[in-house]
């Protein structure tokens, strides 16, 4: 097997919007000052659906979507932090909603990279042959850790789930995943965390501002040179949803005018590991990248840990 490919994608939100004039009904805060800060408009938050339940709907659009059957899947990955059970893990319960019998099955917890980091663990799998037909999960419910007193976060986080499925490539066909970068800062994994038994989220944003305007268009540029792809070929790129700000930062340094730069934030807040696959789901789905385009796709965040690939639009 020469390598692995995005064949089908899948995404979840659930139908509450909360908009940032309802946010302001509890904290002190405006429309105009969110917007301007962070670039969010609106978000979904989870009413009674969990995690398991997100990732499986995004999951069953994938699946739906690649002309596999829940038989054909090997390999279940759920890339997720806020899972609430530890056992048993997300991607086991969403192997049993599917009727996915005897996969492969685990959970991964980077944070918002997480995605990315399951998308090369699973192309590491399937190169391997370990793996033949896999299903990759970013799932948050971030509504469950977010303290609402508290205006610096309560504004930023929501829930959601995308997923991928990724299949192996065959003879002469190319690879569809190229390498991935990936890494961590150690020495600043106190800026954004979600800690002990009652945890909320906390973070400290200027340093992750500074860290992500800074010391990450280097890394992404990696992933592209990994892949044999100049930036000037990107057709898009879709970046963790942290700050419209962050976003902007980075596309600068890319110099990559030609792309398409995913800003689902706008619409669905910061979803951590679910953020890529959302927005790279519905940039398929509105067909704004063509088949077979590469794709920049780069996760970034708690941890601090980063990860990114490019990879060849289904």
């Amino acid at each position: 097997m020469s390598g692995s490919r995005i064949v089908a994608l899948g995404h979840y939100q659930p139908s509450r919007v909360v908009t940032n004039n309802d946010i302001a009904q509890f904290v002190d805060t405006n429309d105009e000052w969110i917007r301007d800060r962070v670039g969010i408009v609106s978000r979904r938050i989870a009413d009674g659906e969990t995690v398991a339940d997100m990732a499986t709907a995004a999951a069953d659009k994938a699946l739906a979507n690649s002309g596999l059957t829940a038989a054909d899947i090997d390999l279940v990955v759920v890339a997720t932090c806020t899972s609430i059970d530890r056992s048993p893990n997300v991607a086991c319960r969403v192997a049993a909603k599917l009727g996915i019998t005897a996969p492969g099955a685990f959970d991964l917890n980077t944070a918002c990279s997480g995605f990315a980091y399951a998308l090369g663990t699973v192309d590491h799998a399937i190169r391997a042959g370990a793996s033949r037909n896999a299903l990759v999960i970013g799932a948050e419910k971030l509504s469950d850790f977010t303290d609402w007193t508290d205006r610096s976060t309560c504004i930023i986080f929501a829930d959601g789930a995308g997923a991928a499925v990724v299949t192996a490539t065959t003879g002469d066909e190319p690879s569809g995943i190229g390498p991935v970068v990936w890494g961590s800062a150690p020495d600043k994994s106190d800026a954004v965390r979600i800690e002990g038994w009652r945890p909320y989220i906390a973070q400290e944003g200027q340093s992750v501002f500074r860290w992500a305007t800074t010391a990450l268009a280097p890394l992404a540029l990696q992933a592209c040179e990994k892949a044999g792809v100049d930036p000037s070929e990107l057709a898009a790129f879709v970046p963790h949803q942290a700050n419209s700000r962050i976003i902007d930062g980075i596309a600068k340094r890319l110099n990559i005018p030609q792309a398409i730069i995913a800003k689902d934030i706008v619409e669905s807040g910061n979803t951590s590991a679910a953020s890529v696959p959302l927005a790279l789901s519905k940039l398929v789905e509105r067909r704004e990248v063509p088949s077979g385009a590469p794709v920049l796709l780069f996760g970034f965040g708690g941890g601090l840990t980063y990860a990114g690939q490019v990879v060849r639009c289904p």
